[in-house]
């Protein structure tokens, strides 16, 4: 049986799109993602929806992107988003109205309809975001911010709807998305840190195969790349 450890909350948009050109000639589906009346869910991928790295978006453990509706807002207040800017400008599938990254645990077993899913990391922002917003540091800025939204396996295929709620079915961790963020996103090297979030049960692979590089290194990655993308992204200036 489910049980209410989750807020009051609902499910505002669903969406998927497959059309992967951007900006730039830069290949992406953050853009191409539309309204849709149920999403079809299978263990690998969402029908009609893609991505165009497929190292770095998708795969097993990134099946379903669910970001906070409300999170919008705070990035309007802080200048990085216009008035139009709104769900699914993040490039998610799931959008919610009542759910953060600290009301959901690394490794929650959750239903929405016929879908059971489980909650494997924080999006990791890359300069994507930043072409998308034309904001220069939307990505770094989202990162400090930690406010992120979030990413999906799914154990039992199926479909979901509108107006859903998520029903949380098992809670495998203690580690919230928020906790994971802060854990995982400090720059400096903390052993312990990367200890605690790997005994999250149900964390995705690749953040777990940093985790341990980091742990055999004594140093973190350098995630200038990923937040900053090439030069000729680096200037972008606001709409």
């Amino acid at each position: 049986m489910p049980f209410s450890l989750l807020p009051e909350h609902q499910l505002c948009g669903l969406y998927a799109g497959d059309n992967l050109a951007f900006r730039d000639g830069l290949p992406s589906g953050i853009d191409s993602k539309k309204t849709q009346s149920l999403l079809q869910v299978t263990y690998t991928g969402v029908l009609h929806d893609a991505q165009a790295d497929s190292k770095n978006h998708g795969g097993v453990d990134r099946v379903l992107h669910h970001f906070p509706l409300e999170h919008y807002q705070a990035y309007q207040q802080l200048g990085l988003a216009g008035t139009t800017h709104t769900a699914p400008a993040m490039g998610e599938n799931i959008s919610s109205l009542g759910l953060t990254e600290q009301d959901l645990f690394i490794g929650d077993i959750v239903a929405i309809g016929t879908v059971r899913l489980q909650v494997t990391q924080p999006r990791s922002p890359c300069f994507k975001l930043n072409v998308q917003f034309c904001q220069p540091n939307f990505s770094q800025v989202m990162q400090d911010r930690a406010m992120c939204g979030w990413f999906y396996r799914v154990l039992d295929e199926g479909s979901i709807h509108p107006q859903q709620q998520l029903c949380l079915l098992e809670r495998r961790s203690s580690v919230s998305l928020a906790q994971a963020m802060a854990l995982y996103f400090t720059p400096q090297y903390d052993a312990a840190a990367y200890e605690t979030l790997l005994a999250a049960d149900g964390l995705a692979a690749n953040w777990q195969h940093n985790l341990q590089q980091r742990l055999k290194s004594g140093v973190v990655e350098d995630w200038h790349k990923r937040l900053h993308g090439p030069a000729q992204f680096q200037t972008l200036q606001g709409s």
